[in-house]
C-alpha cells in the first residue's frame, strides 16, 4: 500500500507525504501508534525512504515527507529554501498530521532538519535518528565544489541506465563503484523531452545548501534533549571523531556505525541500518 497525503508547509507551500505502508491496525479507526517522520537529505525523496517506512510500519505510523524543492512537493523559484524554512515545514506537517510526539529520523539536510526542530519544539519530537550529517561548518570551498560538480553532470541522460552507471561509477569524485548510488540517484530522475533530468533545480539547492554550509550547529545539538541516536557509515561524510563529539555534546547521544555504508547509509547497507535503529527506536517508543 503506498499513500499520498497532501498537505503544507508553514507559509502554505503544496507538500506532499507518504505511507509506504499501512500503519498499525486501528490507527485510521482513531487509534493510536507512535508517530515518525522520516526527512530526506538534499537532492533526495520521501521514496527513499520506502524500506525503512514499511519495516517501521510493524509498530510506528510511519510518514516520509517530500521536503520542499524536491520530490512531489512544490518547487517554488523563489523559495524560501532556508534553514528557517525547512524547520517550520516539518513542524507544520507533524502538527496538522498530528504525529507528535514523534520519532525523527533524518538523513543529511534532513538530519539537520530534525535536531533544529528538536531544539525549537522539544513538546513535538521524542527522539531522533541523525544519519551521516555533520554539525561542523562545511565553508565556503564546499560550496563551490558543489557547484563544480552539479555543473560537471552530462545532462540530459539518455537513459536510466546512463542515470545508474555515472552516479554509481564515472562520476570523478567517487573513489570507487557505488551501484546503490546509482540508484538512488535515478529515484531523483524525470523524463522529459531531450532526455532525463533531475526532478529538483539544481539552482535552489544550492541554495538550500547556502544556508547551513557557512554555519556550526553544536549549539542546537547541545539543546536537543530527547534520545538521539547519531549513525555513520564507516565511508560516509560523518567521520567517527565528529560523530563522538556530536554524541558527547547531546545530553542523551548513542553511537552508532555501519559497516561497508557510505554517505547513502539507509540505501548502501538496509540490513545494517535496521539493525542499528530498530533496537534504539523499541527503547524509545512506548509498546
Amino acid at each position: 500500500m503506498v499513500r499520498r497525503i497532501n498537505t503544507t508547509g508553514a507559509d502554505g507551500v503544496r507538500l506532499a507525504a507518504w505511507e509506504f505502508a499501512d500503519p498499525p491496525k486501528g490507527v485510521r479507526e482513531g487509534g493510536t501508534a507512535p508517530g515518525v517522520l522520516l526527512l530526506h537529505g538534499l537532492m533526495g525523496r520521501a521514496s527513499h525512504w520506502a524500506e525503512t517506512s514499511r519495516w517501521l510500519s510493524a509498530r510506528h505510523h510511519a510518514v516520509a515527507l517530500d521536503q520542499r524543492g524536491h520530490g512531489r512537493s512544490e518547487k517554488p523559484s523563489a523559495g524560501p529554501y532556508t534553514r528557517e524554512a525547512y524547520v517550520a515545514d516539518a513542524e507544520a506537517v507533524l502538527e496538522r498530521l498530528e504525529l507528535g510526539p514523534a520519532v525523527l529520523v533524518g538523513h543529511a539536510m534532513g538530519a539537520l532538519t530534525a535536531w533544529q526542530l528538536a531544539a525549537r519544539r522539544p513538546d513535538l519530537v521524542r527522539a531522533l535518528v541523525v544519519c551521516d550529517m555533520r554539525a561542523s561548518a562545511l565553508g565556503a570551498r564546499s560550496q563551490r565544489e558543489w557547484e563544480e560538480w552539479f555543473a560537471s553532470w552530462p545532462l540530459p541522460f539518455a537513459t536510466l541506465a546512463d542515470v545508474r552507471k555515472w552516479f554509481g561509477e564515472d562520476d570523478p569524485g567517487l573513489e570507487r563503484p557505488r551501484p546503490s548510488r546509482g540508484d538512488f540517484f535515478a529515484e531523483v530522475m524525470a523524463e522529459r523531452a531531450d532526455g532525463w533530468r533531475p526532478v529538483f533545480s539544481r539552482r535552489a539547492m544550492l541554495r538550500a545548501r547556502e544556508s547551513w554550509v557557512h554555519d556550526a550547529h553544536w549549539d542546537e545539538l547541545a539543546q536537543v534533549r530527547c534520545p538521539t541516536l547519531v549513525v555513520r557509515g564507516l565511508d560516509g561524510e560523518l567521520g567517527r571523531a565528529e560523530a563522538q563529539e556530536m554524541v558527547r555534546v547531546l545530553p542523551r547521544g548513542e553511537y552508532a556505525e555501519v559497516p561497508d555504508a557510505g554517505h547513502l547509509v539507509h540505501y548502501d547497507r538496509p540490513e545494517g541500518w535496521r539493525a542499528v535503529v530498530e533496537p534504539f527506536l523499541e527503547n524509545v517508543t512506548p509498546d
